[in-house]
Protein backbone atom coordinates (compact mmCIF):
# COMPACT_ATOMS: atom_id res chain seq x y z
CA UNK A 1 0.00 0.00 0.00
CA UNK A 2 1.56 3.55 -0.68
CA UNK A 3 2.86 5.68 1.40
CA UNK A 4 0.08 8.19 2.43
CA UNK A 5 2.93 10.61 2.42
CA UNK A 6 4.15 11.71 -0.78
CA UNK A 7 8.02 12.31 -1.49
CA UNK A 8 8.38 15.60 -0.08
CA UNK A 9 5.39 16.80 2.06
CA UNK A 10 2.45 14.93 3.65
CA UNK A 11 -0.92 14.69 1.63
CA UNK A 12 -3.73 16.92 2.53
CA UNK A 13 -5.24 16.74 5.60
CA UNK A 14 -9.19 17.81 5.25
CA UNK A 15 -10.61 21.50 6.44
CA UNK A 16 -11.24 21.96 9.69
CA UNK A 17 -15.02 23.17 10.73
CA UNK A 18 -13.93 26.31 11.85
CA UNK A 19 -12.07 27.19 9.01
CA UNK A 20 -14.99 26.59 6.71
CA UNK A 21 -17.41 28.32 8.92
CA UNK A 22 -14.50 31.49 8.02
CA UNK A 23 -15.29 30.74 3.69
CA UNK A 24 -18.87 30.87 3.89
CA UNK A 25 -19.16 33.96 5.72
CA UNK A 26 -16.70 35.03 3.21
CA UNK A 27 -19.26 33.72 0.47
CA UNK A 28 -22.08 35.58 2.14
CA UNK A 29 -20.58 39.10 2.79
CA UNK A 30 -19.39 38.52 -1.02
CA UNK A 31 -23.40 37.77 -2.05
CA UNK A 32 -24.29 40.70 0.21
CA UNK A 33 -22.01 42.99 -2.02
CA UNK A 34 -22.97 41.29 -5.68
CA UNK A 35 -26.36 42.17 -4.76
CA UNK A 36 -25.93 45.68 -3.32
CA UNK A 37 -24.22 46.32 -7.10
CA UNK A 38 -27.19 44.55 -8.75
CA UNK A 39 -29.62 46.46 -7.36
CA UNK A 40 -27.65 49.58 -8.26
CA UNK A 41 -27.85 48.78 -11.88
CA UNK A 42 -31.71 49.28 -13.21
CA UNK A 43 -33.41 46.25 -14.34
CA UNK A 44 -34.60 47.90 -17.69
CA UNK A 45 -31.24 49.62 -18.56
CA UNK A 46 -30.83 50.92 -22.34
CA UNK A 47 -27.32 51.37 -22.09
CA UNK A 48 -25.98 47.42 -23.26
CA UNK A 49 -22.98 48.28 -20.74
CA UNK A 50 -25.49 48.52 -17.68
CA UNK A 51 -27.31 45.30 -19.03
CA UNK A 52 -23.82 43.54 -18.79
CA UNK A 53 -22.97 44.20 -15.55
CA UNK A 54 -26.57 43.24 -14.39
CA UNK A 55 -26.39 40.22 -15.78
CA UNK A 56 -22.70 39.21 -14.81
CA UNK A 57 -24.27 40.08 -11.03
CA UNK A 58 -26.99 37.83 -11.80
CA UNK A 59 -24.33 34.77 -13.18
CA UNK A 60 -22.28 35.75 -10.26
CA UNK A 61 -25.42 35.22 -7.72
CA UNK A 62 -26.27 32.23 -8.95
CA UNK A 63 -22.76 30.46 -8.45
CA UNK A 64 -22.08 31.99 -4.82
CA UNK A 65 -25.71 30.77 -4.01
CA UNK A 66 -24.15 27.30 -5.55
CA UNK A 67 -20.97 27.84 -3.77
CA UNK A 68 -22.76 28.43 -0.29
CA UNK A 69 -24.36 24.94 -0.86
CA UNK A 70 -21.64 23.13 -1.53
CA UNK A 71 -19.45 25.00 2.14
CA UNK A 72 -22.29 23.77 3.45
CA UNK A 73 -22.13 20.23 2.42
CA UNK A 74 -17.82 20.15 3.43
CA UNK A 75 -18.95 21.20 6.65
CA UNK A 76 -21.51 18.50 7.35
CA UNK A 77 -18.66 16.27 6.38
CA UNK A 78 -18.91 12.97 3.90
CA UNK A 79 -22.09 10.61 4.02
CA UNK A 80 -21.85 7.51 5.81
CA UNK A 81 -19.75 4.75 3.92
CA UNK A 82 -18.37 0.73 4.65
CA UNK A 83 -15.22 0.26 7.14
CA UNK A 84 -13.57 -0.45 4.22
CA UNK A 85 -14.45 1.53 1.50
CA UNK A 86 -13.02 1.70 -2.19
CA UNK A 87 -11.25 4.84 -3.66
CA UNK A 88 -13.82 6.71 -6.32
CA UNK A 89 -12.38 7.11 -9.44
CA UNK A 90 -10.60 10.93 -10.03
CA UNK A 91 -12.65 12.88 -11.92
CA UNK A 92 -11.87 13.94 -15.44
CA UNK A 93 -9.11 16.43 -15.89
CA UNK A 94 -9.66 19.85 -16.94
CA UNK A 95 -8.20 20.82 -20.03
CA UNK A 96 -5.10 23.19 -19.66
CA UNK A 97 -6.77 25.96 -21.45
CA UNK A 98 -9.92 25.62 -19.42
CA UNK A 99 -7.69 25.87 -16.51
CA UNK A 100 -6.03 28.97 -17.24
CA UNK A 101 -8.51 30.97 -18.79
CA UNK A 102 -10.69 33.16 -16.56
CA UNK A 103 -14.49 33.48 -16.01
CA UNK A 104 -14.66 37.02 -18.54
CA UNK A 105 -13.09 34.53 -20.98
CA UNK A 106 -16.15 31.83 -20.74
CA UNK A 107 -19.18 34.31 -20.71
CA UNK A 108 -19.74 36.67 -23.62
CA UNK A 109 -22.69 38.83 -24.61
CA UNK A 110 -24.35 38.74 -27.86
CA UNK A 111 -27.79 41.26 -28.64
CA UNK A 112 -30.24 40.52 -31.80
CA UNK A 113 -32.04 43.56 -33.44
CA UNK A 114 -35.27 42.06 -34.61
CA UNK A 115 -36.07 45.87 -36.72
CA UNK A 116 -32.62 45.47 -38.76
CA UNK A 117 -31.80 41.74 -38.27
CA UNK A 118 -28.68 42.32 -36.75
CA UNK A 119 -26.53 40.76 -34.07
CA UNK A 120 -23.94 41.91 -32.17
CA UNK A 121 -21.70 39.55 -30.27
CA UNK A 122 -18.40 40.17 -27.70
CA UNK A 123 -14.72 38.79 -28.41
CA UNK A 124 -15.81 36.45 -25.58
CA UNK A 125 -18.58 34.83 -27.14
CA UNK A 126 -16.61 34.22 -30.43
CA UNK A 127 -14.31 32.18 -28.03
CA UNK A 128 -16.92 30.23 -26.86
CA UNK A 129 -18.16 29.29 -29.73
CA UNK A 130 -15.07 28.62 -31.37
CA UNK A 131 -16.08 31.11 -33.91
CA UNK A 132 -13.39 33.26 -36.11
CA UNK A 133 -13.73 37.18 -34.66
CA UNK A 134 -13.40 38.28 -38.32
CA UNK A 135 -16.65 36.08 -39.84
CA UNK A 136 -20.16 37.88 -38.96
CA UNK A 137 -22.23 37.00 -35.77
CA UNK A 138 -24.79 34.46 -36.82
CA UNK A 139 -28.49 35.58 -36.58
CA UNK A 140 -30.68 33.60 -34.31
CA UNK A 141 -32.57 32.22 -37.29
CA UNK A 142 -28.71 30.29 -37.77
CA UNK A 143 -27.85 29.67 -33.81
CA UNK A 144 -29.19 26.68 -34.12
CA UNK A 145 -26.90 25.75 -37.24
CA UNK A 146 -24.53 25.41 -33.83
CA UNK A 147 -26.56 23.24 -31.47
CA UNK A 148 -26.83 19.47 -31.44
CA UNK A 149 -29.55 18.24 -32.67
CA UNK A 150 -31.30 16.89 -30.03
CA UNK A 151 -30.81 20.70 -27.93
CA UNK A 152 -32.60 22.36 -30.79
CA UNK A 153 -35.70 22.07 -29.67
CA UNK A 154 -35.17 23.68 -26.19
CA UNK A 155 -32.92 26.70 -27.96
CA UNK A 156 -35.81 27.43 -30.06
CA UNK A 157 -38.54 26.80 -27.22
CA UNK A 158 -36.47 29.52 -24.82
CA UNK A 159 -35.94 32.03 -27.94
CA UNK A 160 -40.08 31.61 -28.90
CA UNK A 161 -41.12 32.07 -25.41
CA UNK A 162 -38.71 35.32 -25.68
CA UNK A 163 -39.90 36.88 -28.31
CA UNK A 164 -43.48 36.17 -28.50
CA UNK A 165 -44.30 36.39 -24.60
CA UNK A 166 -41.42 38.47 -23.34
CA UNK A 167 -40.30 35.56 -21.07
CA UNK A 168 -36.68 35.90 -19.58
CA UNK A 169 -34.23 32.84 -21.05
CA UNK A 170 -32.16 30.44 -18.70
CA UNK A 171 -31.08 27.59 -19.53
CA UNK A 172 -28.44 25.74 -21.28
CA UNK A 173 -27.75 24.36 -24.69
CA UNK A 174 -24.80 22.26 -26.46
CA UNK A 175 -22.58 23.22 -29.02
CA UNK A 176 -20.05 21.80 -31.06
CA UNK A 177 -17.04 23.87 -32.15
CA UNK A 178 -15.39 23.61 -35.35
CA UNK A 179 -13.39 19.94 -34.50
CA UNK A 180 -16.34 18.14 -33.14
CA UNK A 181 -15.67 19.28 -29.71
CA UNK A 182 -18.32 19.55 -27.94
CA UNK A 183 -19.80 22.29 -25.11
CA UNK A 184 -22.05 22.98 -22.51
CA UNK A 185 -23.83 26.78 -22.64
CA UNK A 186 -25.60 28.34 -20.00
CA UNK A 187 -28.14 31.00 -21.82
CA UNK A 188 -29.27 34.27 -19.81
CA UNK A 189 -31.31 36.78 -21.53
CA UNK A 190 -34.30 39.02 -21.92
CA UNK A 191 -36.60 40.74 -24.64
CA UNK A 192 -35.88 44.79 -25.11
CA UNK A 193 -39.64 46.39 -26.06
CA UNK A 194 -39.82 49.17 -27.91
CA UNK A 195 -41.86 52.11 -27.69
CA UNK A 196 -44.93 50.55 -28.63
CA UNK A 197 -44.75 47.78 -26.56
CA UNK A 198 -43.41 45.26 -28.90
CA UNK A 199 -39.98 42.95 -28.76
CA UNK A 200 -37.49 45.13 -30.53
CA UNK A 201 -33.89 43.30 -29.83
CA UNK A 202 -32.98 40.24 -27.51
CA UNK A 203 -29.71 40.34 -25.87
CA UNK A 204 -28.19 37.47 -23.71
CA UNK A 205 -25.34 36.73 -21.50
CA UNK A 206 -23.56 32.99 -22.60
CA UNK A 207 -21.65 31.63 -20.43
CA UNK A 208 -19.15 27.98 -21.01
CA UNK A 209 -20.34 25.67 -18.12
CA UNK A 210 -18.73 22.56 -20.06
CA UNK A 211 -15.96 22.12 -16.75
CA UNK A 212 -18.85 23.36 -14.44
CA UNK A 213 -21.22 20.22 -15.44
CA UNK A 214 -18.19 17.51 -16.19
CA UNK A 215 -17.42 17.69 -12.47
CA UNK A 216 -21.23 17.91 -11.33
CA UNK A 217 -21.43 14.75 -13.50
CA UNK A 218 -18.42 13.10 -11.54
CA UNK A 219 -18.97 14.21 -8.29
CA UNK A 220 -22.68 12.57 -9.55
CA UNK A 221 -21.11 9.64 -10.14
CA UNK A 222 -18.60 9.18 -7.57
CA UNK A 223 -21.84 9.79 -4.65
CA UNK A 224 -24.01 7.22 -6.78
CA UNK A 225 -20.88 4.42 -6.72
CA UNK A 226 -20.42 4.78 -2.96
CA UNK A 227 -24.09 4.41 -2.47
CA UNK A 228 -23.88 1.30 -4.79
CA UNK A 229 -20.98 -0.12 -2.71
CA UNK A 230 -22.79 1.03 0.60
CA UNK A 231 -25.69 -1.23 -0.33
CA UNK A 232 -23.07 -4.10 -1.63
CA UNK A 233 -21.30 -4.21 1.59
CA UNK A 234 -24.02 -4.13 3.99
CA UNK A 235 -25.97 -7.06 1.86
CA UNK A 236 -22.36 -9.15 1.90
CA UNK A 237 -22.31 -7.82 5.31
CA UNK A 238 -25.50 -9.70 6.04
CA UNK A 239 -25.45 -12.38 4.00
CA UNK A 240 -22.73 -13.30 5.47
CA UNK A 241 -23.50 -13.22 9.36
CA UNK A 242 -26.89 -14.86 8.57
CA UNK A 243 -24.44 -17.69 6.97
CA UNK A 244 -22.46 -17.64 10.42
CA UNK A 245 -25.17 -18.07 12.24
CA UNK A 246 -26.86 -20.84 10.31
CA UNK A 247 -23.72 -22.99 10.63
CA UNK A 248 -21.92 -21.82 14.38
CA UNK A 249 -23.86 -23.91 16.83
CA UNK A 250 -26.84 -22.45 18.35
CA UNK A 251 -26.16 -23.35 21.97
CA UNK A 252 -25.31 -21.78 25.04
CA UNK A 253 -24.45 -23.09 28.23
CA UNK A 254 -24.15 -26.54 28.79
CA UNK A 255 -23.86 -29.24 25.87
CA UNK A 256 -25.17 -32.91 27.45
CA UNK A 257 -24.90 -36.31 26.00
CA UNK A 258 -27.92 -37.43 25.69
CA UNK A 259 -26.52 -40.96 24.80
CA UNK A 260 -24.07 -41.43 27.76
CA UNK A 261 -26.25 -40.60 30.79
CA UNK A 262 -24.88 -38.50 33.12
CA UNK A 263 -23.31 -35.17 31.78
CA UNK A 264 -19.40 -35.34 31.26
CA UNK A 265 -18.65 -32.16 29.82
CA UNK A 266 -19.97 -28.50 30.78
CA UNK A 267 -19.36 -26.59 27.11
CA UNK A 268 -19.43 -22.71 26.60
CA UNK A 269 -18.65 -20.45 23.57
CA UNK A 270 -18.96 -17.26 22.47
CA UNK A 271 -18.48 -15.78 18.88
CA UNK A 272 -16.71 -11.96 19.39
CA UNK A 273 -17.47 -10.01 16.26
CA UNK A 274 -15.23 -6.89 15.43
CA UNK A 275 -15.56 -3.82 17.25
CA UNK A 276 -14.69 -1.86 13.68
CA UNK A 277 -17.80 -2.85 11.91
CA UNK A 278 -15.36 -4.84 9.33
CA UNK A 279 -16.94 -7.83 7.64
CA UNK A 280 -17.60 -10.98 8.77
CA UNK A 281 -14.31 -13.52 8.84
CA UNK A 282 -13.97 -17.16 8.79
CA UNK A 283 -13.87 -17.73 12.72
CA UNK A 284 -15.65 -21.06 13.94
CA UNK A 285 -15.97 -23.03 16.95
CA UNK A 286 -17.60 -26.27 17.28
CA UNK A 287 -18.94 -29.26 19.47
CA UNK A 288 -20.50 -32.37 18.29
CA UNK A 289 -21.28 -35.35 20.04
CA UNK A 290 -19.40 -38.12 18.22
CA UNK A 291 -20.63 -42.01 17.99
CA UNK A 292 -19.25 -44.14 21.12
CA UNK A 293 -19.73 -40.80 23.64
CA UNK A 294 -16.87 -39.11 22.28
CA UNK A 295 -16.97 -35.37 21.68
CA UNK A 296 -15.25 -33.26 19.19
CA UNK A 297 -13.88 -29.69 20.07
CA UNK A 298 -12.80 -27.63 17.48
CA UNK A 299 -12.02 -23.68 16.84
CA UNK A 300 -10.55 -21.89 13.55
CA UNK A 301 -9.95 -19.49 11.28
CA UNK A 302 -9.96 -19.05 7.41
CA UNK A 303 -8.17 -16.12 6.17
CA UNK A 304 -9.82 -12.60 4.53
CA UNK A 305 -13.33 -11.16 5.27
CA UNK A 306 -16.85 -11.50 3.71
CA UNK A 307 -19.61 -13.99 2.18
CA UNK A 308 -16.77 -16.05 0.18
CA UNK A 309 -14.96 -16.73 3.36
CA UNK A 310 -17.86 -17.23 5.73
CA UNK A 311 -19.06 -19.88 2.92
CA UNK A 312 -15.46 -21.37 3.24
CA UNK A 313 -15.57 -21.53 6.49
CA UNK A 314 -18.67 -23.26 6.52
CA UNK A 315 -17.46 -26.02 3.71
CA UNK A 316 -14.23 -26.19 6.01
CA UNK A 317 -16.45 -26.78 9.21
CA UNK A 318 -18.70 -29.42 7.28
CA UNK A 319 -15.76 -31.22 6.26
CA UNK A 320 -14.66 -31.30 9.96
CA UNK A 321 -17.67 -32.84 11.05
CA UNK A 322 -18.18 -35.34 8.52
CA UNK A 323 -14.32 -36.44 8.70
CA UNK A 324 -15.12 -36.91 12.75
CA UNK A 325 -18.35 -38.42 12.65
CA UNK A 326 -16.76 -41.24 10.30
CA UNK A 327 -14.13 -41.67 13.06
CA UNK A 328 -10.99 -39.95 11.74
CA UNK A 329 -8.01 -39.36 14.34
CA UNK A 330 -7.12 -35.50 14.50
CA UNK A 331 -3.71 -35.86 12.74
CA UNK A 332 -4.87 -37.27 9.91
CA UNK A 333 -8.34 -35.12 9.95
CA UNK A 334 -5.72 -32.14 9.00
CA UNK A 335 -3.70 -33.62 6.33
CA UNK A 336 -7.10 -34.17 4.66
CA UNK A 337 -8.27 -30.40 5.54
CA UNK A 338 -4.89 -29.37 3.80
CA UNK A 339 -5.57 -31.09 0.57
CA UNK A 340 -9.46 -30.05 0.74
CA UNK A 341 -8.06 -26.27 1.00
CA UNK A 342 -5.33 -26.97 -1.94
CA UNK A 343 -7.95 -28.22 -4.65
CA UNK A 344 -10.09 -25.44 -3.76
CA UNK A 345 -10.51 -23.00 -7.00
CA UNK A 346 -9.66 -19.93 -4.88
CA UNK A 347 -6.09 -20.18 -2.88
CA UNK A 348 -7.00 -19.94 0.59
CA UNK A 349 -5.48 -20.11 4.04
CA UNK A 350 -6.92 -21.67 7.09
CA UNK A 351 -5.82 -22.52 10.84
CA UNK A 352 -7.72 -25.16 12.97
CA UNK A 353 -7.20 -26.69 16.26
CA UNK A 354 -8.95 -30.36 16.60
CA UNK A 355 -9.73 -31.91 19.80
CA UNK A 356 -11.48 -35.62 20.32
CA UNK A 357 -12.34 -36.38 24.22
CA UNK A 358 -12.85 -39.54 24.99
CA UNK A 359 -14.76 -39.85 28.60
CA UNK A 360 -14.44 -43.26 29.36
CA UNK A 361 -10.60 -42.35 29.92
CA UNK A 362 -10.63 -38.51 30.29
CA UNK A 363 -8.55 -38.45 27.42
CA UNK A 364 -7.79 -35.67 24.89
CA UNK A 365 -6.14 -36.54 21.60
CA UNK A 366 -5.89 -32.90 19.46
CA UNK A 367 -3.83 -31.53 16.50
CA UNK A 368 -3.10 -28.25 15.86
CA UNK A 369 -2.50 -26.14 11.77
CA UNK A 370 -0.86 -22.97 12.87
CA UNK A 371 -3.10 -22.53 15.49
CA UNK A 372 -2.72 -21.46 19.25
CA UNK A 373 -2.71 -24.76 21.83
CA UNK A 374 -5.29 -25.07 23.57
CA UNK A 375 -4.91 -23.68 27.27
CA UNK A 376 -5.36 -26.26 30.33
CA UNK A 377 -6.56 -24.78 33.78
CA UNK A 378 -6.34 -26.78 36.71
CA UNK A 379 -6.12 -25.94 40.45
CA UNK A 380 -6.01 -22.12 39.95
CA UNK A 381 -3.29 -22.14 37.35
CA UNK A 382 -3.08 -22.55 33.74
CA UNK A 383 -0.63 -23.63 30.81
CA UNK A 384 -0.38 -23.99 27.23
CA UNK A 385 -0.36 -27.24 26.17
CA UNK A 386 2.42 -28.20 23.85
CA UNK A 387 1.68 -28.29 20.39
CA UNK A 388 2.49 -31.13 18.09
CA UNK A 389 3.82 -30.18 14.83
CA UNK A 390 1.36 -28.74 12.13
CA UNK A 391 1.34 -26.22 9.33
CA UNK A 392 -1.44 -23.49 8.60
CA UNK A 393 -3.98 -25.59 5.95
CA UNK A 394 -3.35 -24.68 2.34
CA UNK A 395 0.03 -23.32 2.94
CA UNK A 396 2.16 -26.96 1.54
CA UNK A 397 0.86 -29.45 -0.71
CA UNK A 398 0.50 -32.99 0.96
CA UNK A 399 1.52 -31.58 4.78
CA UNK A 400 1.25 -34.33 7.64
CA UNK A 401 0.63 -33.45 10.86
CA UNK A 402 1.03 -35.10 14.27
CA UNK A 403 -0.90 -35.45 17.05
CA UNK A 404 -0.46 -35.39 21.06
CA UNK A 405 -2.42 -36.77 23.79
CA UNK A 406 -3.03 -35.32 27.44
CA UNK A 407 -5.05 -37.03 30.46
CA UNK A 408 -7.44 -34.60 32.39
CA UNK A 409 -8.93 -34.45 35.46
CA UNK A 410 -12.36 -33.92 36.67
CA UNK A 411 -12.69 -30.05 37.30
CA UNK A 412 -9.95 -29.18 34.56
CA UNK A 413 -10.60 -26.67 32.70
CA UNK A 414 -9.86 -26.27 28.59
CA UNK A 415 -10.43 -23.67 26.36
CA UNK A 416 -9.38 -23.28 22.87
CA UNK A 417 -9.62 -19.67 20.71
CA UNK A 418 -8.72 -18.41 17.55
CA UNK A 419 -6.23 -15.37 16.73
CA UNK A 420 -7.27 -12.21 17.00
CA UNK A 421 -8.68 -11.22 20.59
CA UNK A 422 -6.68 -7.77 20.99
CA UNK A 423 -5.87 -5.82 17.70
CA UNK A 424 -2.43 -5.39 17.16
CA UNK A 425 -1.00 -7.48 19.45
CA UNK A 426 0.61 -11.02 19.24
CA UNK A 427 -1.41 -13.91 20.24
CA UNK A 428 1.53 -14.41 23.25
CA UNK A 429 -0.09 -11.43 24.64
CA UNK A 430 -3.59 -12.68 24.33
CA UNK A 431 -2.21 -16.06 26.29
CA UNK A 432 -0.71 -13.78 29.27
CA UNK A 433 -4.17 -12.38 29.84
CA UNK A 434 -5.78 -15.28 29.49
CA UNK A 435 -3.49 -17.46 32.16
CA UNK A 436 -3.85 -14.15 34.30
CA UNK A 437 -7.81 -15.29 34.33
CA UNK A 438 -6.72 -19.12 36.09
CA UNK A 439 -7.68 -18.16 39.83
CA UNK A 440 -10.58 -16.83 38.70
CA UNK A 441 -11.70 -19.72 36.93
CA UNK A 442 -10.77 -22.22 39.31
CA UNK A 443 -13.67 -20.09 41.45
CA UNK A 444 -16.43 -20.30 38.25
CA UNK A 445 -18.76 -22.41 38.91
CA UNK A 446 -19.72 -22.72 34.92
CA UNK A 447 -18.18 -22.93 31.96
CA UNK A 448 -20.89 -20.06 31.40
CA UNK A 449 -19.27 -17.89 33.90
CA UNK A 450 -15.61 -18.41 32.16
CA UNK A 451 -16.49 -17.35 28.85
CA UNK A 452 -18.40 -13.81 30.34
CA UNK A 453 -15.09 -13.82 31.85
CA UNK A 454 -13.03 -13.94 28.94
CA UNK A 455 -15.23 -11.21 27.24
CA UNK A 456 -15.03 -8.86 30.02
CA UNK A 457 -11.52 -9.11 30.17
CA UNK A 458 -11.05 -8.46 26.75
CA UNK A 459 -13.97 -6.03 26.39
CA UNK A 460 -16.26 -5.44 23.12
CA UNK A 461 -14.01 -3.05 21.65
CA UNK A 462 -10.52 -3.72 21.44
CA UNK A 463 -10.99 -6.51 17.56
CA UNK A 464 -10.25 -5.10 14.35
CA UNK A 465 -11.65 -9.04 13.25
CA UNK A 466 -14.18 -11.55 14.58
CA UNK A 467 -12.60 -14.01 17.59
CA UNK A 468 -13.91 -16.92 19.00
CA UNK A 469 -13.37 -18.56 22.50
CA UNK A 470 -14.79 -22.07 23.78
CA UNK A 471 -14.64 -23.69 27.41
CA UNK A 472 -14.77 -27.07 27.85
CA UNK A 473 -14.88 -28.01 31.62
CA UNK A 474 -14.98 -31.82 32.63
CA UNK A 475 -17.87 -32.42 35.39
CA UNK A 476 -16.89 -36.18 35.84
Amino acid sequence: MPSHLSADRPAAQPPGRGSVDALISQARRLKGDVDAVRRDTPSDAADPQERWQRALCDLALTQLDDLDAHLAQLREGPPPVPAAPATPAAPESVPPAARSGSLLSRVGSAEWNLLTDEASWSGELYQILGRDTSAPPLTLDELPSLVLDEDRPKLTAMVTDCLVDAKPIDGEFRVVRPGGEVRTVHMMGEPVLGADGSTASMWAVLRDVSELRRSQRALSETRDSLQRQQHRAQTEHRLAVELQEAVLPPWRGALRLPHQGPETLDLAARHLPSASGSPIGGDWYDALELPGGETLLSVGDLTGQGVAVASGMATLLGAVRGMAMAGTEPGQLMSWLNQLLDATVQPALGSAVCCRYRPATRTLVWAQAGHPAPLLFRGGTGCRLAAPYGVLLGATTGASYSQAEVTLETGDLLLLHTEGLVSGRSDTDAVDRLLDLAPRFGEARTAQDCVRMVVEEFGETEREGDACVLVARVTS
